[in-house]
């Protein structure tokens, strides 16, 4: 299995897929419209994408230039990436939500000269620093309603613009397309770092290509799947699975209407395979479970003896010894508890596609039990992103799977994960220092993850190789495993090792507010706010005790012994976390220092 037609590059897998589904009213896009989803064939997208190249280039867009995209998923961001690249301009894809100072940085940074955004919202956000953008031309809004301004420009004038010319210019498209060569950069991604300014990724055709072709060998994908769109088109993972990977493979492509959505989308669209993150997988599992603990006795008991039977048929199907007894029990868990929770997917569900961040082993085995798979993937910006991936046939729950085809993985003598192959990056955009530092001589990119092959070849990961805390007494600890593992609770929503350096580990904890207002409202526990339950001595009793039964386990320089909870998220907004909820470990332990440093100042007083 692959994709569907061999290509070269990204244009050119544009025209062929497209050409090949000419004719067919199966859609290519399914997006929601007043209340309905409704789809787009591959032939009117076809259609777009040629008169909004020829609008683009009316306006000036030409090879070599830096487009900006500013959008969430819709169809007009596909519209707009292909374009670009069609002409030989490169595209700067940023996060809708981003504050005005960020796209500043990213849009000079990248010498931009012309920005595609979506709505009022990012207008206003440039309105607010294109002064500062010496460089930028035009702007092109998506939608329709706006304040009227000089150099905007509405992005159905672009697309009549293209149609009003296209008849003078008919080989516009393929003339252009074709042009294009598999080392053509296509695009710059800013990575979203932990610490200092975010670097540009420079991607070429043959990185995205290379994802495509070898990437689908691991998880066939046909004309008759549909993705579920959410995750953010202009981060790497969603844009090479999903507007590359599952588009190469003939598959329709639906888009969810936004990350609080996701749960009626899923019942509406029925996808086969959705690239999501671990976190949504915590929020299903925290629905489910509360869902279980409002219910009877009985049907608690009946769904903690179905959960029980699903783990023993996972196992037992992996060596494909299912005793007779097993499946008839197993096929009673279905009838009564498994087909109800997978029709929350909409009941046509191949797979999960999970990047991003590591996937707690506890969860990944639960959701198995259910008869849900999830895949877990690994990769970087740097890597385009996959590295390795996970197949339906053969997963290990704990490894993010094996090397791709055509990928390379070694583990360097200090556990440092490396890898080689045609995903690579080009470089960092006007960084060749920074590029020599993470890509060696030889061509191996520099992870900065740590990590092992197992006997069979299975990629795991342990940690961050700056994340690695060297405690006061000398000892290595790896804070990943620590706090994936304390994520289990019910009670917490986000979970802050600290401990580098110091006599022992503490954390900042914001607890899971939904379900520590229900045990508030059942223990008549008074509060008016969540500041009020985060100061709780009750609540605060409530996730010590639970902390504790989860860390039993743990070596005793393992455990932590002082926390604090926080009475409010960890944000993008505030620049605590990245886009793909990455905690910013530095920006965190500077904002609250003086509650870190009162934590251990206690201990030293109670010793």
């Amino acid at each position: 299995m692959g994709v569907y037609k061999p290509f070269r590059t990204i244009p050119e897998m544009f025209d062929v897929i497209t050409k090949e589904f000419l004719n067919s009213d199966r859609p290519l896009f399914l997006r929601k419209v007043k209340g309905k989803y409704e789809g787009i064939t591959y032939a009117e997208y076809r259609m777009y994408v040629k008169r909004f190249m020829l609008g683009l280039h009316s306006i000036g867009v030409k090879e070599g230039d830096k487009v900006g995209i500013i959008s969430e998923n819709r169809v007009e961001w596909f519209i707009s990436d292909i374009s670009i690249i069609s002409l030989g301009a490169i595209d700067v894809p940023v996060f809708p939500s981003l504050t005005a100072k960020q796209i500043e940085y990213i849009m000079n940074n990248a010498e931009v000269k012309y920005i595609i955004l979506s709505n009022q919202l990012q207008l206003n956000k440039l309105n607010k620093i294109k002064d500062s953008l010496p460089l930028l031309q035009k702007i092109i809004i998506m939608n329709e309603k706006y304040d009227i301004q000089d150099n905007v420009i509405k992005f159905s004038d672009i697309l009549r613009a293209g149609e009003h010319i296209e008849k003078d210019y008919p080989d516009f498209l393929e003339q252009n397309i074709y042009k294009r060569k598999p080392e053509d950069e296509v695009t710059i991604i800013y990575t979203s770092g932990t610490t200092g300014n975010p670097k540009g990724v420079v991607l070429t055709n043959s990185n995205f290509v290379s994802q495509a072709t070898d990437a689908s060998q691991y998880l066939p994908i046909t004309p008759e799947d549909t993705f579920l769109s959410f995750l953010p088109l202009c981060h790497v993972f969603e844009r090479t699975a999903t507007a590359y990977t599952a588009f190469a493979c003939g598959a329709t492509i639906a888009f969810a209407e936004s990350i609080d959505t996701v749960g009626e989308n899923l019942i509406e669209v029925k996808p086969t395979l959705v690239p999501t993150v671990p976190r949504l997988f915590e929020r299903m599992h925290a629905k489910i479970m509360k869902s279980i603990s409002n219910s009877s006795p009985s049907k608690q008991k009946i769904f903690n003896w179905a959960i029980e039977i699903g783990k023993k048929y996972a196992i037992a199907k992996k060596t494909g010894l299912i005793p007779l007894s097993l499946r008839s029990k197993h096929s009673l868990a279905e009838r009564l508890v498994f087909s109800k929770l997978k029709e929350k997917t909409g009941g046509k569900l191949r797979a999960f596609i999970s990047g991003g961040a590591a996937l707690p082993k506890e969860l990944g085995l639960f959701f198995e039990a259910i008869g849900i798979t999830i895949l877990e993937g690994y990769g970087l910006t740097e890597s385009s992103p996959i590295i390795a991936f996970s197949k339906l046939e053969d997963y290990k729950f704990g490894s993010v799977g094996k090397a791709i085809p055509n990928v390379q993985i070694k583990i360097a003598e200090d556990g440092e994960i490396l890898a080689k192959g045609p995903n690579i990056m080009k470089g960092y955009y006007k960084l060749e220092k920074e590029t020599k530092e993470v890509i060696d001589d030889d061509g191996w990119l520099h992870t900065g993850d740590i990590g092992y092959l197992d006997s069979e070849g299975y990629l795991y990961i342990t940690d961050r190789k700056k994340h690695i805390f060297v405690s006061s007494g000398g000892k290595n600890i790896a804070p990943q495993h620590i706090e994936n593992l304390f994520m289990t609770s019910k009670y917490i929503s986000q979970f802050v090792l600290i401990g580098d350096r110091r006599q022992f580990l503490s954390a900042l904890i914001v607890p899971d507010f939904d379900a520590i207002k229900e045990y508030a409202d059942t223990h008549n526990i008074q509060y008016n706010s969540e500041q009020d339950l985060a100061n709780s001595e009750q609540i605060y009793k409530l996730i010590e005790d639970d902390m504790a039964r989860i860390q039993q386990d743990l070596a005793n320089y393992e455990r932590v012994r002082k926390f604090v909870l926080l009475d409010k998220p960890l944000t993008l907004e505030d620049g605590e976390v990245t886009p793909t909820l990455k905690v910013k470990r530095q920006v965190v332990e500077e904002k609250y220092a003086k509650l870190i440093e009162d934590m251990y100042n206690t201990a030293s007083t109670n010793k």
